[in-house]
């Protein structure tokens, strides 16, 4: 089975049970800081788990494009990518616990034909220690199904992964309840998530692939969350029905489900295979691979580098896609990384300059009838990841001569290892690979140690990122929401209307926008538009939000995030005027008129409370044609 037809089976599968198909949303979150990436279905679906109704009913499916940077040095073995699609079906109060976990099991052993002998289960054990009881409904109805099959369905206590190591599994045991695996918000564990974030237990779905032989260097024994691959998650069911407030954990308005499920490990299960990279997409750029290097992708030496390859040109393209280019920061450093790390391997696979060209195609090839835009951005991609690669055989050479410097000793130290990476991109096992050659050697362990406190303080600035973002709905993040509106408006009257937003970022302390413009703005430019913005903040005009058919927001000239995919039906922002209405909002006198999730101020008498006015920071390049505004409100 393809890719194709497994993603057109499970959306098909829950359309018939009344869920409305929405279309994925980028790669980049629209005004989202919590993160670089898109990492799961549910990040674009926060608002509509906390309450707000979704414009498309209490039922949606899709499947989302994904990124997880964490993941990059996972890649190489048979189950880890960067890039993957998350299947995902959500009840906003509607179904629950019951119906998802059925429905989910008649997917994956009717539809898709997997052994049901295979399948194992998980579910939380619960948190006493923040009020949080253990899911035994979940488990009820997954030892029903068993039982009903004629499996066995014992179950089990496991507690963290570490446990798993050591307790191991036993005969006849099927349903295991672990701790913080099976806990699911994006702040990660319950003392980790900060005010205002949804959360819950979920069960996970996880498929025995018996011909793996556990490695006890992972742990003495096998267990259900064992890295060996011999178990292999599917996917895992979210019971959203928590969100943290400063007195504790208290139940959400409406009890919610989130499912996603890796689609590239679905396939890879309903073609028995543990290799997410013998799947059909995959294996499009891995015969490429083979044909220009001459080497097998079953060739121990050289799998790692396939695989790698193989997944990393396949994120790229993605991320080119959706108007990431490569930079020094942020986004575009995770895809700088991609295409370096890419163009490293082909080199230790023997492949020259040429051969990106093809890749590119044959991503394209297994994508574009899901994803058009990707053949539409072709060329563009193309010359992106060539220029990329030229960049980056400059860097290699500029590296070569200061690790000449380093080695006239004869050595190198860690730090001096760490500084080749970290400042010059110069890849690690390269220069591993050159010591060796030089008849020396490195301490990797001190290398490893700089790299993790490197990690610790990136992963640090992320927590403080996170605390501050649009996502914990905090009073002046809202405010700042809205401004970012105002902002967006202001400068099309002031740069003209070919302006358009290019990716943003918000805090409570400060708005971000990133937008298109030739050239710098002029000091009287950039007080204009801080005039306009206060000018409107100080007529005190409603916001109002209304939920209406695509086409119509269109013809009213509503304002679109920048490759953003919308459903038929939107939710839409206004800023003004007077007298508007819940009947009738969207007359033509509004100053803005926005596609947007929320939330915001009901009136922007909110945003200059206190005396507060709009004033820009800083106005700076970030890319060839995009600029990027700074402001706060003070």
């Amino acid at each position: 089975m393809t890719v194709t037809e497994i993603r057109k089976k499970y959306l098909d599968f829950f359309t018939a049970r009344g869920h409305a198909v929405i279309p994925s949303a980028r790669l980049v979150p629209e005004n989202d800081p919590t993160t670089l990436f898109t990492s799961s279905g549910m990040q674009p679906l926060i608002p509509y788990l906390l309450g707000q109704p979704h414009p498309q009913g209490s039922r949606v499916v899709d499947s989302q494009k994904s990124f997880r940077a964490g993941d990059i040095e996972e890649v190489g073995d048979n189950r880890h990518t960067t890039f993957f699609e998350m299947l995902g079906n959500w009840s906003f109060g509607d179904y629950f616990k019951k119906e998802q976990i059925h429905w989910f099991w008649q997917f994956l052993t009717e539809e898709i034909r997997l052994d049901p002998e295979r399948i194992y289960v998980t579910c939380f054990i619960g948190d006493p220690a923040h009020g949080i009881p253990k899911d035994t409904e979940s488990a009820s109805h997954w030892q029903e199904i068993f039982s009903n099959a004629g499996i066995t369905n014992g179950v089990a206590d496991v507690g963290e992964e570490s446990d798993g190591y050591q307790r191991g599994m036993r005969p006849g045991e099927r349903v295991f309840f672990y701790g913080s695996k099976n806990w699911w918000s994006r702040a990660g564990t319950p003392e980790k998530m900060p005010i205002g974030e949804p959360g819950g237990g979920d069960t996970e779905m996880f498929y025995l692939f018996p011909e793996v032989i556990h490695d006890t260097k992972f742990g003495p024994n096998c267990h259900l969350n064992c890295d060996c691959g011999r178990f292999i998650e599917l996917g895992n069911s979210v019971f959203m029905e928590y969100v943290k407030t400063a007195s504790g954990f208290q139940p959400l308005a409406k009890k919610n489900v989130d499912y996603g499920g890796g689609l590239e490990r679905i396939t890879a299960a309903a073609n028995n295979v543990g290799d997410v990279f013998l799947i059909d997409t995959m294996q499009l750029l891995i015969r490429e691979l083979a044909a220009v290097s001459g080497k097998s992708y079953d060739d121990p030496a050289y799998q790692a580098s396939f695989r790698i390859v193989t997944d990393h040109m396949r994120g790229a393209v993605f991320m080119l896609g959706d108007g990431v280019r490569p930079s020094n920061t942020e986004q575009g450093y995770v895809l700088r990384r991609l295409i370096r790390r890419a163009v490293r391997h082909m080199d230790r696979m023997g492949i020259g300059e040429g051969t990106v060209g093809k890749l590119v195609d044959a991503v394209v090839a297994g994508y574009k009838d899901q994803y058009p835009e990707l053949e539409a951005s072709h060329s563009q991609m193309l010359n992106e990841l060539l220029e990329e690669e030229k960049r980056f055989r400059k860097t290699l050479a500029q590296g070569m001569r200061e690790f000449e410097k380093m080695i006239r000793n004869g050595a190198l130290s860690a730090d001096e290892a760490f500084l080749l990476f970290t400042t010059y991109g110069f890849p690690f096992e390269l220069t591993e690979e050159l010591l060796k050659e030089h008849g020396s050697a490195i301490d990797r362990s001190a290398f490893n140690a700089a790299m993790q406190k490197h990690r610790e303080e990136s992963r640090a600035g992320s927590v403080q990122k996170f605390a501050g973002g649009l996502a914990d709905h905090s009073v002046q993040t809202v405010r700042y929401h809205t401004t970012h509106h105002i902002l967006l408006k202001a400068l099309q009257m002031v740069l003209g209307e070919d302006v358009k937003q290019r990716g943003s970022n918000i805090t409570s302390e400060r708005l971000r926008i990133d937008f298109s413009a030739p050239r710098k703005m002029s000091d009287e430019e950039k007080k204009r538009v801080e005039e306009i913005v206060n000018d409107v903040i100080y007529q005190d005009l409603p916001v109002t939000r209304t939920v209406m058919p695509r086409e119509e927001a269109e013809r009213l000239g509503a304002q679109m995030e920048f490759g953003v995919k919308y459903p038929d039906m939107v939710s839409v922002y206004s800023v003004g005027p007077k007298e508007a209405t819940e009947v009738n909002p969207m007359i033509p006198q509004a100053f803005s008129l926005e596609f947007c999730g929320g939330p915001h101020v009901s009136n922007t008498a909110e945003i200059h409370e206190g005396g507060k006015r709009f004033k820009i920071q800083k106005e700076e390049a970030v890319a060839q044609g995009i600029r990027r505004i700074k402001a706060i409100l003070a």
